[in-house]
């Protein structure tokens, strides 16, 4: 089944009785090229199990599962459970879970995973949610081998600002900190259904498995990050003090 043709997106829909949520970001991607392309960065080849987190109507899933041993796919929408056992019906390698993953146990729900062949993470984020759902997955420390997100495209430039450039803030250290990120392509609009009002870019973080600097206090060393950006206009003094 070809979920990237527009009307099968359209029938399989209808037939569910479903309908794009607004309020969950939900915009389905109907380009297999740009599927494919991420489905083969994801994990530079490094795991064996990908946690895809949204997994809509399995577009990208059924992808990533042709490709890797394992695929956990966390879905808050209810709704699309149903749908998803009828996409991915070929697929026993994967796991769909109706969970929300800012509230999932990840070291619990991946120990075995980590424990064998490695995960990385993989994922369409919904524009609303993109920096809560980062930011909670890099401060986890969990083991992940990469990071994969579609964002924004304004957001994806932040994420992987040169030091010093007008793009960078606290978000571009908070993950320097912990890998390194890469911008592998954007995806223009009209490749969604519904289409967004912006461009999308896809961004690829290698986790480090040790920090590149060892600060006394982690702790402060964010706060101090994030007081120094929170006010541009002001000077670095004036704006710590």
């Amino acid at each position: 089944m070809d979920l990237c043709d527009i009307r099968n997106v359209r029938n399989i829909m209808a037939a569910f009785g479903l309908k794009p949520r607004k309020e969950l970001g939900q915009n389905f991607l109907t380009d297999h090229s740009v599927v494919s392309a991420i489905a083969d960065e994801c994990c530079l080849g490094m795991s064996d199990t990908i946690l895809e987190i949204g997994p809509g109507l399995g577009v990208l899933t059924s992808e990533l599962a042709e490709r890797y041993p394992s695929v956990i796919a966390l879905e808050l929408d209810e709704k699309l459970i149903p749908v998803l056992k009828y996409t991915l019906l070929d697929h026993s390698n994967v796991r769909v879970i109706n969970a929300d993953v800012m509230k999932t146990d990840l070291s619990e729900l991946l120990r075995e995973p980590f424990a064998s062949g490695g995960v990385s993470v993989c994922a369409n984020l919904p524009y609303y949610i993109t920096s809560p759902i980062l930011t909670m997955l890099l401060e986890s420390e969990l083991p992940f081998d990469c990071i994969t997100v579609m964002v924004q495209k304004e957001v994806a430039e932040r994420l992987c600002a040169a030091p010093g450039s007008r793009d960078s803030g606290a978000i571009t250290l908070a993950v320097a900190y912990r890998g390194s990120a890469e911008l592998l392509f954007t995806v223009p609009a009209d490749r969604f259904l519904p289409a967004p009002k912006v461009d999308s870019a896809v961004v690829r973080i290698k986790l480090y498995r040790e920090h590149p600097v060892d600060p006394k206090n982690e702790e402060l060393m964010f706060s101090v990050i994030r007081t120094a950006f929170c006010q541009r206009r002001k000077t670095l003094a004036n704006a710590l003090s």
